[in-house]
């Protein structure tokens, strides 16, 4: 199964360290009935776009609760054994939420997923936001669609060091 991984540029620059995804449980998207009922498509090319963008949601989540982080959305793409994850249950769950329940060495990333440098300020702008966009805030919410608005670069797993800025 592909799961997307939420991170932080941090996040990435850790798992980089260790060589791990992450030591689960944790969190990730991947296609699942919850995602085919709310995305209302039997395209699997389209679905996956749509757990990448819940993913990148996600990530956007985890800056705005790390200010320090570099305000550029990482998404980490990565194939599991289909046992190896749960689709949450709970009411409050995003729709293709998942949990994976296995460590996930790095080497397993299939591609990683991040803004350009140019989507830094409406990036930065949405995690500001992200609250009152949560509460119903039009305007707010106008603001992380902004921000949703830039897709994401693809990079191969051999460009994580150039990613990280790291030799």
């Amino acid at each position: 199964m592909r799961v997307y991984v939420p991170l932080t540029l941090p996040g990435l620059a850790e798992a980089h360290r260790t060589g791990e995804l992450g030591a689960g449980p944790f969190t990730g998207y991947a296609v699942t009935p919850a995602l085919r009922a709310w995305y209302r498509s039997d395209d699997v090319e389209e679905l996956e776009y749509a757990a990448l963008g819940r993913a990148a949601l996600a990530s956007l989540r985890l800056l705005a609760a790390d200010e320090d982080a570099p305000r550029r959305r990482i998404v980490v793409a990565v194939d599991v054994a289909d046992g190896a994850v749960t689709a949450a249950s709970d009411g409050g769950a995003e729709p293709g939420e998942v949990t994976v329940k296995v460590t996930v060495p790095l080497a397993k990333a299939a591609a990683v997923h991040a803004d350009a440098d140019d989507a830094e300020r409406d990036v930065t702008a949405a995690a500001r936001a992200l609250a009152a966009a949560d509460g119903g805030d039009e305007a707010a919410q106008t603001t992380v669609d902004e921000a949703e608005d830039h897709e994401l670069l693809w990079f191969a797993t051999q460009e994580l060091s150039n990613l990280l800025g790291r030799p």
